[in-house]
């Protein structure tokens, strides 16, 4: 039998370094299995974003985190990362080269992918995030939907099993919110997602995982879960919208 991609055990992140410190979240676990996507969601401050930087080992914490059965540690950081991508909430954060095909190839040369086997990468990526043509565009050019595609490409050209993704849908308008959802639908990967767009969740189909007090209150397919309206109140969350027009 197979790891899953991702298993935590009696998780704690703390907020501050002080004695009087309350905890992120407090002896949180939980497997990814892989191939699956997975929503985070919680009010704001439920620590969605610090599970993901946990993950990456950016931020201290308290007890363990395995990634593709490989518990995380000092000596094997810097590899496990490699399986991991991190998408940012904001692309101005993770765009920086003067054109789309240099965004897309930076993390492959980075790893001493070059020739055929970079051009490849970098066209299955843009194809992937239906931004072939765009190659020789400034980022800066690009839409906000379409950096946010573009971010999303540039992790994917470095073919990391496992995808993390803070808030993709963030700010977007309905078109690009689609086009989104579907470039997500369309991802061969195991997806962890911190959202706020719980209606994302919905079109989805994904796992739900919610977030509060740092803690998992619950935990289970996105049609049952979001339908809950007085777990989602207590949890200081709302109906995601199309639920509530139902409502109606």
């Amino acid at each position: 039998m197979r790891s899953p991609a991702i298993r935590l055990d009696a998780l704690c992140i703390w907020r501050g370094k002080s004695a009087k410190a309350k905890p992120v979240l407090s002896a949180l676990s939980l497997n990814v299995e892989r191939g699956e996507r997975v929503a985070l969601i919680g009010a704001n401050g439920a620590g969605k974003t610090s599970l993901l930087l946990a993950l990456l080992g950016a931020v201290p914490y308290d007890g363990s985190i395995e990634i593709d059965g490989e518990l995380q540690g000092r000596d094997n950081l810097s590899r496990l990362r490699q399986k991991l991508g991190f998408v940012f909430s904001d692309p101005q954060d993770q765009l920086f080269l003067p054109t789309v095909r240099e965004e897309v190839a930076f993390g492959p040369v980075q790893r001493g992918v070059q020739g055929p086997e970079l051009e490849a990468r970098v066209n299955d990526a843009l194809a992937c995030v239906k931004l072939a043509g765009f190659e020789q565009r400034p980022p800066s050019e690009l839409s906000l939907g379409e950096q946010r595609r573009l971010a999303i490409a540039s992790v994917l050209s470095c073919r990391p099993p496992i995808l993390l993704l803070d808030e993709p849908t963030a700010s977007l308008d309905p078109r690009a919110r689609r086009r989104m959802l579907e470039t997500l639908a369309d991802l061969d990967a195991t997806i962890l997602c911190a959202t706020h767009d719980l209606d994302a969740a919905l079109d989805l189909e994904a796992r739900v995982i919610v977030l509060a007090a740092g803690k998992i209150v619950a935990d289970g397919h996105a049609e049952r879960v979001l339908r809950d309206a007085a777990l989602l109140d207590e949890a200081e969350l709302e109906l995601p919208l199309c639920l509530g027009r139902r409502a109606l």
